[in-house]
């Protein structure tokens, strides 16, 4: 593989990777509903501030989310809502598994 391959590959699996935790999966589902402060999330997601806010940074750092400051209030919001359509992927992986598992089972 290449350099520029490998890059690109690369950038993909950081994406991936910034979702792989459910708290971060649970936030990016919120988004997807509308921007949310991170107080609101912060109650959502049933931790401390600090905790919603360290993987509101993974989120963003892997531009997922974007956020807008007003006043003292920081909301967040999908940078690409289609994030979502990759969602749809994980269910219908997860469907497949378990149909097949049930059928090799009888």
């Amino acid at each position: 593989m290449d350099s520029k391959t490998f890059s690109r590959y690369d950038a993909r699996a950081r994406v991936i990777k910034a979702m792989a935790h459910p708290t971060r999966l649970f936030i990016v589902d919120e988004l997807s509903r509308g921007e949310r402060c991170v107080c609101e999330l912060t109650d959502m997601v049933g931790a401390d501030m600090s905790t919603v806010s360290k993987h509101l940074t993974v989120l963003k750092n892997a531009g997922i989310v974007q956020d807008d400051k007003r006043g003292s209030q920081i909301f967040y919001a999908l940078r690409c809502p289609c994030i979502m359509d990759f969602f749809g992927c994980v269910e219908s992986v997860l469907k497949t598994t378990a149909r097949e598992r049930r059928n090799a089972a009888k």
